[in-house]
């Protein structure tokens, strides 16, 4: 029987409708009508409100029940503690060599702060208390310095600290997070952090190539070292403060790398931005062990800046194209544009200086990636952006200590993202080359020295 009565209609037939191939036309579209309001009901606007509504309830007492639990668990650890000192409650031992002298207050480590915990007590028989060792390690000061550097590290400043970390509102007492708290934690754990990171051994470790820069920190300069060892990764080796970029403060860097284990006798070369205290520590400290490759870009830059703006394009341009041409045509090029540019004193001594120094490694015959890659201080250069994000929220540097642990936290976490050096397959032919290079000028002074 259909919906009107008739048993002789088929179920869903329409009387007076017209067919079509045995099949009603009407039926077919009350029939697509019906699983459409059944598929696609009509939406509900507070119904996604109050689910977002239980899912926020349902999570916050999820936490809640978490963090009970796992305070039950450690309460029963402690307690384990305890039995395991003085033996099952209620059953005197005259062996024993500690007794149970009830609860105090304490707190553990905990998701970024510290929580209030009752702390079972021991003592030994003599009176003195003896430390728990679930509660020692649980109460370790490590865990909550590492994460206060975390969150620095990501720019939280320490007032906003207490909002970064999961609500415990209502569940337990949290200790440990104003900003006074994380503030001194993060200062000791960047100051072993600094003392570890200058004192750390070179002995065991290549690195034929050297990238020199520097960076202001407010008031302050730092000097940073980076290390290319043979298979073209990259590795931070030091970092020193001082007022400018002079031949003293760099020449500290340096000797403080050869301390450290840092070999001079080594055919090595370095790469420098052609600050002259940078190029006269270099020259100090390794004497003729070192070839010094000055930056392309720096010294294109600093030619420009003597010129007025019609004539910076085409001599930007100019300058490129030597350094893209053979070692011999390259210095003629660079020489005629100097004579071109005779009636700026300024930009044709600029070309001048130090002309032999920026093309090192075309003189050594390196092309490619690795040549575009170190006749630049971009690699070190890359450093400083990770220094500035890291460093953002400080707003007074109080000392140059305050500058060198900030920036060796920027320098390690910058670490973590280096990549190898492009044009790394390239190396074993560089460090061909610098050492013939070398190696020849050490003879030259062997004979020299020999003969006087």
């Amino acid at each position: 029987m259909n919906d009107d009565g008739d048993p002789s209609a088929p179920i869903g037939h329409d009387r007076g409708a017209k067919t079509k191939g045995g099949t009603t036309v009407m039926a077919k579209n009350r029939t697509k009508r019906a699983i459409c309001e059944v598929v696609s009901p009509r939406p509900v606007e507070h119904s996604t409100l109050d689910l977002l509504g239980f899912l926020v309830d349902a999570r916050q007492g999820l936490l809640a029940t978490a963090m009970n639990a796992g305070l039950e668990v450690l309460r029963v650890m402690l307690e384990n503690d305890r039995r395991r000192l003085c033996g099952p409650k209620g059953r005197p031992n005259p062996d024993r060599e500690a007794t149970r002298y009830g609860y105090d207050d304490g707190s553990v480590v905990l998701g970024g702060r510290r929580v209030a915990v009752r702390k079972p007590r021991v003592r030994t028989v003599s009176g003195e208390e003896v430390p728990l060792p679930t509660y020692e390690r649980f109460n370790e000061e490590d865990p909550l310095s590492r994460r206060v550097l975390e969150q620095m590290v990501l720019g939280v400043s320490t007032r906003h600290y207490p909002r970064s970390l999961e609500s415990m509102e209502g569940v337990v007492s949290v200790t440990a997070t104003g900003s006074s708290s994380v503030s001194r934690r993060f200062v000791a754990r960047t100051q072993r952090q600094l003392e570890t990171f200058m004192s750390r051994s070179l002995e065991d470790e290549d690195f034929p190539i050297l990238l020199l820069d520097g960076t202001g920190f407010g008031e302050h300069t730092l000097v940073v070292a980076m290390g290319i060892d043979p298979t073209g990764r990259k590795h931070v080796l030091g970092v020193v403060e001082g007022s400018t970029e002079n031949e003293a403060v760099c020449r500290r860097l340096l000797s403080n790398l050869v301390d450290r284990g840092l070999p001079v006798e080594r055919a090595r070369l370095v790469v420098i931005d052609g600050g002259k205290g940078l190029r006269k520590a270099v020259r100090n400290v390794f004497g003729n062990w070192a070839l010094v490759q000055r930056c392309q870009f720096h010294k294109i830059r600093n030619v420009v800046e003597h010129l007025p703006q019609g004539k910076r394009a085409w001599a930007k341009a100019a300058m490129r194209k030597a350094y893209d041409s053979e070692p011999a045509q390259a210095k003629r090029r660079l020489l005629e544009l100097a004579r071109n540019l005779e009636a700026h004193d300024g930009a044709a001594a600029s070309i001048r200086e130090g002309l032999e120094e920026t093309l090192t490694l075309l003189s050594l015959g390196i092309t490619g990636a690795l040549a575009r890659t170190l006749s630049t201080t971009n690699p070190i250069e890359n450093l400083q952006g990770t220094l500035k994000r890291v460093s953002r929220n400080v707003t007074r540097w109080r000392s140059g200590g305050m500058a060198l642990r900030w920036a060796v936290t920027g320098l390690l976490e910058a670490q973590k993202s280096f990549r190898r050096l492009k044009g790394y397959r390239e190396l074993p032919a560089l460090l061909r080359a610098l050492d013939a290079r070398i190696g020849s000028h050490e003879n030259h002074r062997t004979v020299v020295e020999d003969v006087a």
